[in-house]
């Protein structure tokens, strides 16, 4: 059970950096740097990337901004399981298959021994440039072998923040189940649930955040837009919902929470980023953006007023759980 004493203090909302990874396309360095100074002036003090992401290219871009600000007034969060290798078949293609336009010329190799454990977060912190790395998250377990990560990598985990080499553990998932068996397996202190608790839809109310509950385990919502569905006040039916089309019952449960939103003149994205903190177990809530003006309008989003009676609503009607 996570020690209340040990808590790491996390800021409310925080920015995913998979995206100056170049996921979805290419940012110059540049660019890339003008979204980070977005999201640090916008006031977004937690960052979280990955060597997943972009293949190190996040990392690294994410930790040459962060020497330039003062260590104590940001927290910063990686991911381990996948070590990034030399790739032998590569002959000048790009990452497309995993949809980050870099160049392939390394490998992911899923690794989840206490020793890949261990060289993971010290190959992050030289691509980060950073020796401190408040929060690590076992990354995609499920997509390799769970009863690996809850027997050799999540014990390493813990051994290292015994150990202060971090401050926090946990893992990031799209999995509910996955999700949940950690927490009740494993000593974690904050677990991210990508897509799994938001505004469109909650499988992790039913059983992630029971356990969290039962744990005292933090939880980091990430991926609240569901795919860009919730990012816009007014939905596109031909939006993208996770690897396929929306299913017309998804769409109806949107069209209807967009309406309730605009009933109370609420703009259905500030209520998605703001959702999944009305629940005692979330801690903070990440976004990305691959535009400086995202990150300044998420941040306007994540401070903008929104009545209690929203949240009444929408739990009345049945599109969200009742508190």
């Amino acid at each position: 059970m996570s020690s209340p004493d040990r808590v790491l203090d996390i800021p409310a909302l925080g920015y995913g950096a998979a995206n100056v990874g170049n996921l979805f396309r290419a940012l110059s360095d540049d660019d890339a740097w003008a979204v980070l100074d977005a999201a640090w002036e916008s006031g977004i003090r937690y960052y979280d990337t990955a060597p997943h992401y972009g293949l190190g290219l996040s990392e690294r871009r994410l930790g040459a901004f962060l020497q330039t600000k003062p260590r104590d007034e940001f927290v910063l969060s990686t991911k381990a399981g996948r070590l990034l290798r030399p790739n032998p078949e590569h002959t000048g293609g790009l990452d497309t298959a995993n949809d980050f336009h870099v160049p392939d010329d390394l490998q992911r190799v899923w690794d989840f021994s206490a020793d890949g454990i261990r060289r993971s977060l010290d190959e992050s912190r030289e691509r980060l440039g950073i020796e401190r790395i408040d929060l690590l998250y076992l990354h995609d377990p499920e997509r390799h072998d769970l009863d690996l990560a809850l027997a050799e990598a999540l014990p390493a985990m813990e051994q290292l923040r015994a150990d202060g080499q971090v401050a926090a553990i946990g893992i990031g998932s799209m999995v509910s189940d996955a999700l949940a068996t950690a927490v009740r397996s494993a000593d974690l202190d904050l677990i991210m649930v990508a897509g799994r608790y938001t505004l469109l839809e909650q499988p992790a109310a039913a059983d992630v955040l029971p356990a969290c509950r039962e744990t005292g385990t933090g939880i980091v919502a990430a991926s609240v837009f569901n795919s860009g569905l919730l990012a816009a006040s007014e939905p596109r039916r031909d939006g993208r919902y996770e690897y396929g089309q929306l299913p017309d019952d998804l769409w109806d449960r949107l069209v209807r929470i967009a309406a309730v939103c605009a009933d109370h003149g609420v703009p259905l994205p500030a209520a998605a980023i703001q959702f999944p903190l009305q629940a005692a177990e979330v801690r903070s809530v990440v976004v990305g953006g691959s535009r400086p003006a995202q990150l300044e309008q998420n941040a306007e989003y994540a401070a903008l007023a929104i009545p209690a009676e929203l949240w009444q609503n929408l739990a009345a009607e049945g599109l969200i759980p009742a508190r």
